[in-house]
């Protein structure tokens, strides 16, 4: 592992060549990594479930739609601000995320993975069969936030590079969240029930409630994403909080590496690409009707490969690279 002084610097170069790229990314490419960081703070939400306590949730999705919803449902007509909006979609998620896990963390195992798909499919149901959400059709965001200070708006979202500094600032946020929640007393709690939760029990750890501030933290964060999501696009529909979301995000930490933040942020970038390249035409050229197909052979050829994920695979070559004296060492 390497040392914690140098643990920042790969991190923090990626975010300062994300910093540098919008110079030369044509709209596309724009619309793409801004994409992919906002998946990246989806995965990471989740990977504080899966890899950091050990909880497996098929209704993480629930929450990203919820975040966004709120985001299009309390705009109404025009540019709503920013102060208020934001910690709304955010709120929003992390109460929702306090009711599910406040039932759901009373089942383990299969039983849990399939009590959080319940909660999120009726979620799914509310927004689709009711108007609320505008039904199947979705609704569109009207006007983008904007945060102004006398008078004047400083930051407006609908401004494509003000959009993308401020996706930008939340990975990077939520990375920063995260990495220290790792290394604080409630991450070591964390890990400690995700090893041996009966052992952790008998050493005086109430560990419901560090299940629980977890859970709700990691709604939290994926309502941040929702919030993202719902203004870069300008319209939410009820497949944002469908199983099919909560499978993809599952696989990005697959596909990644389970138990890594840089492993989150490689799996989501992984995944959204890939499929991207899958539904072009002019690179697959028919089987880009049959992306879904393609996508799931190249995962399952991934994960035969590289069953630690792609994380898996630098770690692997560090090992190689070690004098034969050396212990390895594990990423």
């Amino acid at each position: 592992m390497a040392p914690p002084r140098w643990s920042w610097v790969l991190p923090l170069a990626v975010a300062v060549v994300l910093a540098a790229l919008p110079a030369v990314l044509t709209p596309y490419t724009h619309d793409l990594v801004v994409k992919v960081a906002i998946y990246a703070i989806f995965a990471l939400s989740l990977e504080l479930l899966v890899g950091m306590t050990g909880l497996v949730s098929l209704g993480h999705a629930a929450f990203l739609g919820i975040g966004a919803y709120v985001t299009v449902l309390a705009s109404g007509q025009g540019a709503a601000s920013i102060v208020w909006l934001l910690p709304l979609a955010i709120a929003s998620a992390a109460l929702y995320a306090l009711f599910v896990g406040a039932l759901s963390l009373r089942t383990k195992g299969v039983y849990f993975i399939m009590v959080t798909l319940a909660f999120a499919q009726m979620a799914y149901f509310v927004f689709h069969d009711t108007k609320l959400g505008g039904g199947s059709d979705g609704i569109f965001l009207l006007g983008k936030p904007v945060l102004e200070l006398g008078g004047r708006a400083r930051l407006d979202l609908d401004n494509k590079l003000h959009a993308y500094y401020t996706v930008l600032a939340a990975l990077v946020l939520t990375y920063a969240l995260l990495a220290l929640v790792r290394r604080s007393r409630f991450g070591h709690a964390l890990a400690g029930i995700r090893v041996n939760e009966q052992r952790m029990r008998a050493a005086g750890f109430r560990t419901f409630g560090y299940k629980l501030g977890a859970f709700v933290l990691a709604g939290a964060l994926a309502g941040l994403a929702g919030f993202l999501l719902a203004v870069k696009d300008g319209t939410v529909n009820p497949e944002l909080l469908s199983w099919h979301e909560s499978g993809a995000v599952l696989l990005m930490l697959i596909l990644g590496g389970i138990g890594h933040l840089r492993g989150a942020v490689i799996g989501a970038a992984a995944f959204t690409l890939l499929k991207e390249l899958f539904q072009t035409e002019g690179l697959v050229g028919a089987l880009a009707g049959h992306w879904q197909m393609t996508l799931g052979f190249t995962i399952i050829a991934f994960v035969a490969l590289l069953p630690r994920g792609l994380i898996g695979f630098s770690a692997g070559r560090a090992r190689t690279a070690a004098p034969a004296t050396e212990e390895p060492r594990h990423a």
